[in-house]
């Protein structure tokens, strides 16, 4: 349904007074079950029992709460559509900050706060849109289930993954999902504007490294000194230079920057392509090849004594389909005196840029920008989508911003000053309405 003008700037300034008003709710996760996203669940409802939307909240630990409502679609027959953002954020220090982290300002022509883009910022334009579709009597031409989960910023164990394994039936029908990290603008090497679609995600291995020496004194000459074995293999994981690989998701990407700049494209070098992006090198950089990094050590307890034993921690991230190497390369670099055990792992996920879903995506970006480049991407991280991949819903990142050219996004993902421009934002809310519209 078309929005006349007038509407079109109540959905835009409603967009921009949502993200605000959540950024003001301090839902922060700190991790290791310790969160609270009770205030942020319940503002949700209400903004939901406003335009008469029932939602249920679902509590899966003391104040670890999460949001699902459902939208009746024109079209029963079609199986629906999961529309979701998660309600947490992570930590901020206000201190390191040059506005108050919680305070939703806007300065500079942006809304500053933690969560501006990670990701109350898209649980803002979702709001926006379903209030907008009970004030002009709109249905979608799918069922829609809006699901603002809690905890993905530690795990989703209390969720996206509690309610996929407790409450499967919510999610009964839908076929597809959308949520963050995806549709955002990128501007590469020629002004060439690229919209980035999330349609892969690496997994993760994160391994200890253990071993086992011979204690004694630290004046004394030990070749079995566990810390030296750990010290060892950490050096040789963390300093090995993984070899390129090609997915269908990064392939498509890459031929296609190429084409754009006139660069060559060599499918076992594109290293010479990263040069175009930017500041988002810090993330594409890290999908061209599978990752290990070590990041804890642990060994020790007195200076003049040399252990008996000595651990270390790796995150290892892998691209679909090369998990094997990944765990192989690691056993092969730890070498024969250090144990390795997996301490947690998560699958990776690569879906099809093809089909009516990306099509709408597609269409909604270039009918508002002419310009515009819809690619796309895989993430070095994850999402929710993993967990409703176990239900068998396939999930793209579609969180549609229009950027500056020189705004380094990437980096404001957990950093400093987070922020959303509010132009972008407006942007955004009118792409993710057209989209919705022709699902």
């Amino acid at each position: 349904m078309k929005l006349s003008a007038d509407q079109i700037i109540e959905l835009e300034n409603e967009t921009i007074t949502l993200c605000q008003e959540m950024i003001r709710i301090p839902s922060v996760n700190y991790g290791e079950g310790r969160g609270d996203e009770k205030a942020m669940a319940e503002y949700v409802a209400s903004k939901l029992a406003e335009v008469g939307i029932k939602s249920e909240l679902i509590e899966t630990a003391p104040n670890r709460v999460n949001v699902v409502a459902k939208i009746e679609g024109s079209d029963q027959s079609r199986p629906g559509l999961v529309l979701h953002g998660h309600i947490d954020v992570v930590p901020a220090n206000a201190d390191d900050w040059s506005v108050d982290p919680f305070s939703g300002e806007i300065k500079d022509g942006f809304i500053w706060g933690r969560g501006a883009v990670d990701m109350k910022d898209m649980d803002a334009m979702i709001l926006a849109t379903v209030r907008m579709w009970q004030r002009v009597g709109y249905k979608p031409p799918r069922n829609i289930l809006l699901a603002f989960f809690a905890d993905e910023e530690a795990g989703s164990d209390y969720g996206s993954r509690w309610l996929v394994k407790n409450r499967p039936e919510l999610f009964n029908g839908y076929s597809e999902a959308v949520s963050e990290v995806g549709g955002f603008s990128l501007t590469i090497t020629g002004g060439h504007r690229l919209y980035l679609v999330e349609a892969a995600q690496k997994g993760i291995n994160w391994m200890k490294l253990s071993a086992k020496g011979t204690a004694g004194h630290g004046s004394f000459i030990n070749p079995d000194n566990a810390v030296t074995k750990v010290a060892d293999a950490v050096s040789r994981i963390g300093n090995y230079e993984w070899p390129q690989l090609e997915t269908k998701t990064s392939g498509l990407l890459f031929r296609k920057i190429a084409q754009l700049t006139g660069d060559k494209y060599d499918q076992k070098n594109v290293k010479p392509l990263l040069k175009h992006l930017g500041g988002a090198v810090k993330m594409l950089g890290a999908t061209i090849s599978n990752t290990a990094n070590p990041t804890m050590l642990e060994a020790g307890y007195k200076v003049n004594v040399i252990p008996q034993s000595a651990s270390a921690v790796v995150d290892g991230r892998f691209l679909p389909g090369y998990e094997d190497q990944l765990q192989e390369t690691i056993k092969r670099l730890a070498g024969d005196d250090i144990e390795v055990e997996m301490i947690t792992r998560d699958i990776a996920l690569e879906v099809e840029f093809a089909g009516p879903l990306v099509d709408a995506m597609c269409k909604a970006i270039t009918g508002e920008d002419k310009e515009g480049i819809p690619v796309p991407y895989l993430m070095s991280g994850g999402t929710d989508n993993k967990a409703l991949s176990d239900l068998g819903i396939i999930g793209y990142g579609f969180s549609p911003l229009r950027l500056p050219e020189n705004l380094d996004f990437f980096s404001l993902f957990h950093g400093v000053d987070e922020r959303v421009p509010i132009d972008g934002l407006k942007f955004g809310v009118r792409v993710l309405y057209e989209f919705l519209d022709n699902i």
